[in-house]
């Protein structure tokens, strides 16, 4: 959606160039998901050389020396440490954004060792491996994920991330609470497969190389609107959507529907969701009646 609509505000047609874009920034979203996922992993580190240090002092207290180690012997953060499904990853995309910039990982561990959260959880020396995961999914959700200077640091690095964040965010707070014991954590695949993988490219195209088409189909539909004042994100999100009704067999139509209301909710004004749906509603029994739609599959439309 976006990359249509920067394709319309330059008043552009070079679709490559913008396809380009488009793919460059859905791998970047990967490198942030690995970037959250390390985080994890760097605030040990930083616990682990901050209680060692302490111990070594000329006038260590006895608490320094003989430490509460429950945060670092975490069992959860340990499998992060030890899985090589994410060494991998972090390796093969050189993500070494903590070793250049660990004033962040410092900011956030200071936050978490002064949380109520953090507080509660060291109270006992010793938990069970579900206290430990419950303990480390509520500290990346609810002191991590919502750091402000974090997501400065993430907003100046790459601006495509404002609207990945949640999604990723959420991705590893899903990981951290499916996560077993003796299990190794595996990275999640950006893509489920290559048919995943080719549905960008031809969603994008598709809809751009057809939008004169796409855009009759509802056009008559909007009886007490001026093409031109239908809001331009919201045509956007009607072609893309009639784009999928008719073009793509395998997408049942309620998951169509579905996504681009929560889209219109997001990006476009307060009342544009009523206002697709309705036209949405009616194009569908309009197409079923024309047998216009072609769904096969898991993509047959439900009643």
């Amino acid at each position: 959606m976006q990359s249509i609509y920067a394709l319309h505000q330059k008043n552009s047609d070079d679709i490559e160039k913008e396809e380009k874009f488009l793919l460059h920034s859905i791998d970047a979203i990967q490198d942030l998901y690995l970037i959250m996922l390390s985080s994890l992993v760097e605030i040990r580190k930083k616990e682990i050389i901050y209680l060692e240090t302490s111990s070594k002092k000329h006038l260590a207290t006895p608490e320094e020396k003989n430490p509460n180690r429950k945060f670092v012997d975490n069992a959860v953060l340990q499998q992060l440490e030890e899985s090589n499904s994410l060494s991998i990853a972090l390796e093969k995309r050189k993500i070494t954004n903590w070793s250049m910039n660990d004033t962040y990982i410092l900011i956030l561990l200071n936050e978490i060792k002064q949380s109520e959260l953090y507080q509660n959880y060291m109270g006992t020396k010793k938990s069970t491996y579900q206290e430990d995961k419950d303990f480390v999914a509520d500290m990346f959700a609810e002191l991590i994920a919502p750091n402000e200077k974090l997501y400065d640091y993430l907003e100046d690095n790459k601006l495509t991330w404002v609207d990945d964040i949640p999604v990723v965010n959420t991705q590893i707070v899903k990981q951290l609470k499916q996560i077993s014991e003796g299990d190794e954590f595996r990275v999640t695949k950006l893509y489920k497969d290559q048919e995943d993988q080719e549905f960008v490219s031809l969603l994008f195209k598709k809809t751009v190389l057809n939008e004169v088409e796409l855009a009759k189909e509802y056009i008559d539909k909007t009886p007490n609107w001026d093409a031109e004042r239908i809001a331009e994100l919201d045509t956007i999100v009607l072609k893309m959507a009639i784009c999928e009704f008719l073009k793509f067999p395998s997408i049942p139509v309620k998951v169509t529907i579905n996504e681009y209301l929560e889209i219109a909710k997001e990006y476009s004004t307060p009342k544009s969701s009523i206002f697709i749906n309705g036209i949405l509603d009616n194009l569908i029994k309009e197409f079923q009646n024309e047998n216009k739609i072609k769904k096969t599959g898991r993509g047959l439309i439900q009643n």
